[in-house]
């Protein structure tokens, strides 16, 4: 069975908690899309680990680890993180890594760099990891597949190749020094070396794993809200966020995909710039972002202070609707224990009409927040396993937000760790 774990919003929702939850009972995890320009943030025994290109099932030892072919791949940054995990005294997880994958090139990383100094206050707040140079060029075609890593003579011809238009714009738009190929084909080299154990067809492999009868989760990066066709575009990310995509991304049929687990947190948060509209500020935004996931809302790649706002339920709709969703994980519900009322942002004011349907982006940034205020339950919600157990506005508050997004809550975090879920039942289960 294929189940697919994605985010409903701008990322940030908890998804690597819910993968890694998920794992104990599956044996294969799969990242399908998007590189290690964001994080999953994943609280074990083993202690507090931020993931950019691991999948999140990598602390179990009956797991195995795919790096699907939509994966931009940093190689550098994918053994450093293996590394990270083994040094910290995680076994070794057993890794494939697809052989159609891409590789993130070093001049990816400097484009990227370049591009957002050239933008300046008109930059799309990259995180500077070369996402977007990266899938610029695998749909020019002129990406490198690290199956091409194996081929010495092709790859010497095509970074060569490859070379002269990129130093074409290094000279005449950056101002910036030029490529050297033959450094570049001694990078390559060094990437084959490293990445080389790990190498195989995971389109096969996984296609043997369903007929078998294995669990596989898909897990994706960022959310609904950053998916380059249906996303804030254009702050939106450079690959699909949807479970539809994993298919794709993992290389398996799409009717195989049975389950898709939506991710979204109890209220809201974004890395990056865009349109948010239930967004808060001042010393609203710092107290929430302070008492907020494990230790404050901070991005778990760029470490960067996370915007902050209320659940948005016009936002998440939308989000589950794309996804496909099956079921809804609420996550980080404890942190509002500590408000009198809740706002919930339950419709947007776009040219003094309001709307419950996520408009496209020039509408969204016109739009205002409708908010509705619950009560809050003013009370530590960790340590409860029954949903039935919960204070009674908190029921309340999930309850709501469900008949709001139309989607069934199935589970519900309260707390960092593993064992911090609730299963509840849902009268919209379909």
């Amino acid at each position: 069975m294929v189940k697919a774990v994605v985010g409903a919003n701008w990322g940030d929702e908890g998804k690597g908690k819910i993968t890694d939850m998920l794992a104990e009972k599956a044996d294969i995890v799969v990242r399908f899309q998007g590189g290690a320009n964001a994080g999953h943030t994943i609280v074990n025994n083993y202690g507090k680990f931020a993931l950019h290109t691991l999948p999140s099932g990598v602390f179990y030892g009956h797991i195995t680890s795919v790096i699907g072919n939509g994966v931009a791949l940093n190689i550098p940054l994918l053994v450093e993180e293996i590394k990270s995990l083994t040094d910290r005294d995680v076994p070794k997880p057993k890794i494939l890594v697809s052989d159609r994958c891409q590789i993130v090139m070093p001049y990816h990383i400097l484009f990227d760099q370049y591009e957002e100094e050239r933008l300046g206050g008109k930059s799309f707040g990259s995180t500077k990891s070369g996402i977007a140079p990266f899938y610029s060029d695998k749909y020019a075609k002129i990406g490198f597949q690290v199956s091409e890593l194996f081929d010495e003579e092709a790859l010497r011809e095509k970074l060569e190749r490859v070379c002269e238009t990129k130093n074409v714009i290094l000279e005449h738009l950056y101002h910036k020094p030029a490529l050297d190929p033959k450094e570049l084909l001694a990078t390559m080299q060094q990437y084959r070396e490293m990445i080389a154990p790990y190498v195989g067809d995971v389109s096969s492999y996984l296609d043997q794993a369903v007929r078998d009868g294995k669990t596989v989760l898909l897990e994706g990066q960022l959310g609904t809200l950053k998916d380059p066709d249906h996303g804030i575009y254009p702050m939106v990310t450079s690959s699909s966020t949807l479970a539809a995509y994993g298919a794709i991304g993992a290389g398996i049929a799409p009717y195989e995909i049975k389950q898709i687990i939506t991710v979204c947190k109890a209220y809201s948060s974004a890395v990056g710039a865009g349109a948010f509209v239930s967004e808060i500020f001042g010393d609203e935004a710092d107290e929430l972002r302070r008492r907020g996931g494990d230790g404050g809302e901070y991005g778990a790649t760029t470490g960067r202070p996370r915007r902050m706002g209320w659940f948005d339920c016009v936002a998440s709709k939308y989000g589950c609707r794309l996804q496909g969703t099956t079921d809804v994980a609420f996550t980080v519900l404890d942190v509002l224990g500590y408000l009198d009322e809740i706002p919930v942002c339950v419709g947007y004011e776009v040219d003094g009409q309001v709307t419950t349907e996520f408009p496209v982006p020039c509408k969204l940034e016109k739009a205002k927040p409708v908010l509705k205020n619950l009560p809050g339950w003013k009370c530590e919600i960790r340590g409860i396993r029954k949903y039935e157990e919960l204070p009674e506005n908190c029921r309340k508050y999930v309850e709501f937000i469900e008949e709001q997004i139309g989607y069934p809550i199935t589970m519900v975090s309260n707390g960092p760790g593993r064992e911090d879920i609730i299963v509840r039942e849902s009268p919209l289960r379909r």
